[in-house]
C-alpha cells in the first residue's frame, strides 16, 4: 500500500507530467526532424538557452515565493551584464571581479526597489513596473557614453571560455567530455543547488516561505516580514544579473539588448514548474524543467519553420494556461482545505454529543 501510494504521489508531481512531456516532444520531433539530435548546431545552442532562461526563472520565482513579482528582471540583467563590462573595458579586471560587480549591481536595484515595495507600501507590480522603464531608457543611455557602437567587447581571460566552451573542450588526459553540453549548464545548476540550500537548509529561506503563506500570521510570528521582502528582491536582482553576464558572455560582447526577452521567460519556467504566484511554495527543479518545455518546443518550432511571431502567440498562450492552471490549484486547494476543516467540526461536534 505503502508503495502504491509513493507511485501515485510521483505520478502526480508536476515535475514528471513536465519530464514526461519533454521527453515525447523530444522524441517526435527528433523522429521528424533528426537535426533536432545535433549537438554542434541544436543540443548545445539549445542547452545554453536553458541554462541562462531558468536563471531568469529563478530570479522570478524567489519574488514570487512571497507573491509579489519583479518586472524589471530584463532591465536588471541589463544592468548587471554592462557594470561587468563597463569594469572589464575601463579597469582590466579579472573574470571574477567583474561577475561580482555585475551581481552586486543587480542586487542594488533589486534592493532599491524591495526598500520601496517593503518600507513604502507601494506595489511591487508597480514599482518594477517603474524601474523596468527607467533601466530601459537608462542602459542604452550609458552605453552611448562608454562606447562607440553601443556594445561593449572585451577579450577577457576566460569569459569566452565560460560562455562558449562545452564538455568536449574540457579534457583529463586522452578523455574528453561530451560534446554538445555547455559549460554555462553548470554555472545554473550552481545557482540551483544555492536557492535549494537557501529555502531547504536556512532559516531565512523558511521565513520567506511563511511570508509568502500568509505575512500578517508571520508577522505575529514575530518574522521580520520586510526584510525578508527585501531579501527576495535583492537576490531577484542579483539573479537577473547573472542571467544578463551569462548571455553576454554566451555572445562574446555586452549589449543594451540583453535582457529583452527575459519577461516571459522568467514566468513561464516558475508557473509551469509549480511554483505557486499567491507565494508560499516554490520548484526549483520545477522551474528548470517549465523552461526546458518551453526551450524544447520553441526549438523544435524553429526547425519547421514557424515565424518569430508564431512562436510568441504560442509561448503567451501557454502562459495563459499556465496561469490558468495556477489558479484551478489554487481554487482546489482552499476547497480541500475548507471541506477537511468542516469534516474535522463534524467530527469534534459527534464526540461531544456522544
Amino acid at each position: 500500500m505503502k508503495r502504491s501510494t509513493t507511485i501515485g504521489g510521483v505520478v502526480s508531481d508536476n515535475r514528471f507530467g513536465l519530464v514526461v512531456l519533454i521527453a515525447v516532444i523530444v522524441i517526435a520531433i527528433g523522429a521528424i526532424k533528426p537535426m533536432f539530435y545535433s549537438p554542434q548546431f541544436v543540443v548545445g545552442p539549445m542547452l545554453t538557452s536553458i541554462a541562462i532562461f531558468t536563471v531568469v526563472g529563478l530570479a522570478q520565482m524567489v519574488v514570487l515565493s512571497v507573491g509579489q513579482m519583479n518586472l524589471a528582471v530584463g532591465g536588471m540583467a541589463a544592468v548587471g551584464a554592462m557594470v561587468a563590462g563597463i569594469v572589464f573595458q575601463a579597469f582590466d579586471a579579472p573574470l571574477i571581479v567583474g561577475l561580482v560587480v555585475g551581481l552586486a549591481a543587480g542586487g542594488l536595484i533589486g534592493a532599491l526597489c524591495g526598500v520601496i515595495i517593503a518600507y513604502g507600501g507601494v506595489n511591487s507590480f508597480v514599482v518594477t513596473l517603474a524601474m523596468s522603464f527607467a533601466l530601459l531608457g537608462l542602459v542604452p543611455t550609458v552605453y552611448g557614453w562608454v562606447s562607440v557602437g553601443s556594445a561593449i567587447t572585451v577579450q577577457t581571460p576566460g569569459l569566452s571560455d565560460l560562455g562558449r566552451s562545452q564538455l568536449s573542450d574540457v579534457c583529463f588526459g586522452d578523455t574528453c567530455g561530451p560534446d554538445g553540453i555547455p559549460v554555462l549548464l553548470f554555472v545554473t545548476l550552481i545557482a540551483m543547488l544555492v536557492i535549494w540550500f537557501l529555502f531547504s537548509k536556512l532559516r531565512v529561506g523558511r521565513e520567506i516561505l511563511l511570508t509568502g503563506s500568509n505575512d500578517k500570521a508571520a508577522l505575529l510570528s514575530a518574522i521580520p516580514v520586510p526584510r525578508r521582502i527585501l531579501t527576495v528582491h535583492t537576490l531577484s536582482g542579483a539573479l537577473a544579473a547573472l542571467a544578463g553576464f551569462m548571455l553576454g558572455a554566451s555572445t562574446g560582447s555586452f549589449t543594451p539588448a540583453i535582457g529583452q526577452e527575459f519577461m516571459l521567460q522568467s514566468f513561464l519556467g516558475p508557473i509551469l514548474g509549480g511554483t505557486l504566484l499567491a507565494g508560499g511554495f516554490v520548484s526549483i527543479v520545477g522551474t528548470f524543467l517549465g523552461i526546458a518545455l518551453t526551450v524544447v518546443i520553441r526549438q523544435g518550432l524553429l526547425l519547421f519553420g514557424v515565424g518569430l511571431e508564431g512562436l510568441n502567440i504560442l509561448l503567451g498562450l501557454i502562459l495563459l494556461i499556465a496561469l490558468s492552471a495556477d489558479r484551478i490549484r489554487h481554487v482546489v486547494g482552499q476547497r480541500a482545505r475548507l471541506q477537511a476543516t468542516r469534516r474535522s467540526d463534524t467530527m469534534i461536534a459527534e464526540e461531544v454529543t456522544a
